[in-house]
């Protein structure tokens, strides 16, 4: 039994040694600059105010003109060739322009770059030089799943200093990512690299999934056997762990030792990370309650001369229904908006009553919703900075609500909430203690993950001179 162990430890050693170093140290790098993404802030910054004198359609007729029947959420944004609405439903997206109702998708070249430096002026970036280089479905940074209802993607590079590319959607026509000369050369050495990430492989989910999934739980397994081995041919002398081997082995096998739990640890959470609803539940709303929080209000209780009344500062406006209701959400800047009800009150938020009410169609024996602390062990975050979220438990079964919007950002059961600690705890160290202590959390991630490497070398040095000495022989 245990020859067999040794065997499978050696040669699943030497074939993912490499890629136990390669996770490692491109986890120090992850851990401080993430994948390229346009956040909320530089997504509202981009945005001009709506120009309402150029709004010539009402809400219903917009819905309409855009034949998605489900139509759940609309937003009117301007765009560099006028107002437009984007209508969502369940499964589609469709711009319309509110001059007329027409099409307002961008097919153009020449659109898409009207529209990336208008984006870029409101940011304060130089678009002098802006220039399309490319129209594509995928390339390495727009290849989550996030993108595909705005794809194919148009690419406008800025020209500036910081080598700035804007991503447009040719379904909106929408700014929808961006990425920097420094972000791209990090991520190169650290998310492209640690979730083996290359464009032709991560565009086929599916088979992106199936791979990685395989190669942690292999990885994990390989872990596992030399845990065993580690501690099976440990020796204690004088109060001290002392190891039977020599030279490279001996300096593998106490530091194996020394790092057991955080590589076992690391490398199962990691490979939790590809988890998608195999061990643990997903996350996600059932038909039966998308099908309460989705459901296509009645667009006809927005009149069209509502229009009238939209702030002249707002750069954004969205229709959305809470609790089968009608609201309107201004958003003046990242963190001010007004709310419009049903009833024309104005409020910055979503009433916790009005929540409360959506959420006992949801489920039954809900409490009333509860505003979530910022030290919460299941942490969500509004999409306005410091917006409070609604938290709402129906017996094991925890619903966390943005008061900004009425979306639902979380629904935590039993078995999500234990992902988060199998996870997010393992794999990030965002314990509520160490979120406190940033600087701690930092030197702990740093400090392991360089151990890890640093055993993960040695275990390359190990495997190379067994393949010399195999192929020698």
């Amino acid at each position: 039994m245990m020859g067999a162990i040794v065997l499978l430890h050696r040669w699943l050693g030497i074939a993912f040694c490499l890629l136990f170093a390669m996770w490692f140290a491109t986890g120090i790098v992850m851990h401080f600059v993430p994948f390229p993404s346009l956040t909320e802030a530089e997504r509202i910054a981009g945005l001009a105010p709506v120009d309402r004198t150029e709004v010539r359609i009402g809400v219903a007729d917009a819905v309409a003109a855009s034949g998605i029947a489900d139509a759940t959420r609309l937003r009117l944004i301007q765009r560099s060739d006028g107002p437009v609405y984007v209508v969502s439903g369940s499964s589609h997206l469709r711009a319309v322009r509110a001059t007329d109702g027409q099409d307002a998708s961008v097919r153009s070249p020449e659109a898409a770059l009207a529209i990336a430096q208008v984006h870029a002026r409101q940011r304060g970036l130089d678009a002098a030089h802006a220039a399309v280089v490319a129209q594509a479905d995928y390339d390495q940074w727009s290849v989550p799943n996030g993108f595909d209802r705005h794809r194919p993607l148009f690419r406008v590079a800025l020209g500036d200093a910081a080598g700035t590319e804007l991503y447009v959607s040719s379904r909106t026509g929408e700014v929808v990512l961006d990425t920097t000369r420094s972000e791209r050369g990090w991520n190169l050495v650290g998310s492209v690299l640690h979730w083996i990430y290359p464009t032709v492989l991560r565009s086929n989910w599916a088979l992106w999934d199936g791979v990685v999934w395989t190669l942690s739980l292999l990885a994990l397994i390989a872990a596992m056997l030399g845990a065993v081995l580690g501690i099976v041919r440990s020796r204690m002398r004088r109060y001290r762990i002392s190891s039977p081997y020599r030279g490279w082995h001996a300096l593998h096998h106490i530091i194996g030792l020394v790092a057991t739990v955080f590589v076992l640890t690391w490398i199962f959470s990691g490979w939790l990370s590809m988890d998608h609803g195999r061990l643990f539940s997903r996350g996600q709303l059932t038909p039966a309650e998308a099908g309460v929080i989705d459901a296509s209000p009645d667009w006809t209780t927005a009149p069209s001369a509502e229009r009238k009344r939209i702030s002249p500062s707002a750069r954004e406006v969205e229709w959305f229904a809470v609790d089968g209701s009608l609201y309107r959400r201004e958003r003046i800047g990242l963190e001010k908006q007004v709310v419009v009800g049903p009833d024309s009150e104005e409020a910055p938020i979503v009433s916790a009553r009005v929540i409360g009410s959506m959420v006992t169609k949801l489920a039954t024996a809900c409490n009333a919703p509860s505003i979530l602390a910022d030290s919460d062990d299941y942490p969500a975050q509004s999409v306005v900075p410091g917006g409070p979220v609604y938290r709402s438990r129906c017996g094991g079964l925890w619903f966390d609500i943005d008061s900004a919007d009425g979306r639902v950002l979380q629904r935590l059961d039993a078995s999500r909430r234990a992902y988060r600690w199998f996870y997010g705890a393992l794999h990030t160290l965002d314990f509520p203690v160490l979120q406190a202590h940033p600087r701690l959390r930092d030197v702990l991630i740093v400090g392991l993950c360089a151990l890890g490497l640093v055993f993960s070398i040695t275990g390359i040095v190990i495997g190379w001179w067994r393949l010399r000495l195999s192929f020698v022989s």
